[in-house]
């Protein structure tokens, strides 16, 4: 799958099955007044707009490269996605939290038992939904990769967001479903408010997870150190590089990158590649006896001499492209 449509399944299914979540969910907010179906209304409500977030993410990410974007709109991504996860953070947690908690000040257990049997219902219903979009989100994180740290790790952002929205939303259901039985066999409405609150609690870490995340690749997110040292030691096995002196790499969008690098350049294997060529003796002989015509062929060696370094430096980014497919410009410049 491209990295510029990476993200869009799981990002539309969540959205269509939030949409739908959220109604239910809020309708029987409203009739019941319980605290713990408040948070996932909003909850639900948060993810929603999260996720249209996301998807204005993708489609401007895909804007090719022009003269105000050189490197492509790739960060576009990261971007909203960040605004996302403040979303989440502000919207679902602080909204949350402070509601159970008026709540568990003033809870009303009668007014909730009474709809316990609904609310029962349309927490079953979400979990089964919400499930199927965390499957389809995980599966799409996953890719052809076995299952491990590392994908967590490599992660699109906006891929991850979704997997941990749907993730904290299939968790917040099953404490709601747990404050619901609780009330249903102690009678105490407590639970309820008690459940909100820790559904908020989720939501802040969910918060601050992405936003930690998507931090990372807007002020610049460099290469893992091993790539580095294998593109180094590409480098300097170049006969004309004698010494790296600076390098540098940051993401331009979801693992691609670009690398600058300046080098010590040694010209003198380029000497020898036009002097086994032969065609500068050849040129020799023909002029070495018109002083004239030797000056204008050592002007004509001051233009050849660039020519050649520029095709050399050239042969070694497309080296470091076919290697690293992750690296996608790569600015070399002789110190």
């Amino acid at each position: 799958m491209s990295h510029k449509t990476q993200g869009k399944r799981s990002v539309i299914a969540a959205l269509l099955g939030n949409i739908f979540v959220t109604f239910i969910k809020t309708v029987v907010a409203f009739f019941s007044g319980s605290a713990s179906m408040f948070a996932e209304s909003v909850h639900s409500f948060a993810d929603t707009l999260n996720q249209s977030l996301l998807l204005v993410g993708l489609k401007r990410s895909k804007k090719p490269a022009d003269s105000d974007r050189g490197y492509g709109y790739g960060i576009e991504r990261f971007f909203w996605s960040l605004i996302s996860a403040c979303g989440i953070l502000f919207i679902g947690a602080g909204i949350t939290v402070y509601h159970s908690t008026i709540s568990l000040i003033n809870y009303d257990s009668g007014i909730v038992s009474s709809f316990s049997y609904f609310i029962i219902l349309v927490l079953c219903i979400s979990f089964v939904i919400e499930g199927i979009t965390l499957f389809i989100a995980f599966k799409e994180l996953k890719g052809s990769e076995k299952f491990s740290k590392k994908i967590f790790l490599d992660a699109d952002p906006v891929t991850l967001a979704v997997v941990y929205e749907d993730g904290a939303a299939v968790l917040g259901v099953f404490v709601a479903l747990i404050a619901q039985f609780l009330m249903y066999f102690t009678g105490n409405g407590i639970y309820d408010s008690i459940a909100g609150i820790i559904i908020g609690l989720i939501l802040g870490f969910l918060a601050v997870l992405l936003i930690r995340k998507n931090h990372l690749y807007i002020i610049g997110k460099s290469l893992d150190p091993k790539i580095v040292e294998e593109i180094t030691e590409l480098l300097l096995e170049d006969p004309c590089i004698e010494n790296i002196s600076e390098f540098k790499s940051v993401a331009v969008d979801i693992n691609q990158y670009r690398i600058y690098t300046t080098v010590e350049w040694n010209g003198s294997p380029l000497y020898e590649e036009i002097y086994k060529a032969g065609d500068l003796r050849e040129e020799f002989d023909e002029i070495k006896n018109d002083f004239s015509e030797f000056t204008k062929l050592m002007f004509k060696m001051t233009d050849r001499i660039p020519r050649l370094v520029g095709n050399h430096i050239d042969k070694i980014e497309k080296k470091i492209k076919e290697k690293f497919p992750q690296i996608l410009y790569v600015d070399i410049e002789i110190n």
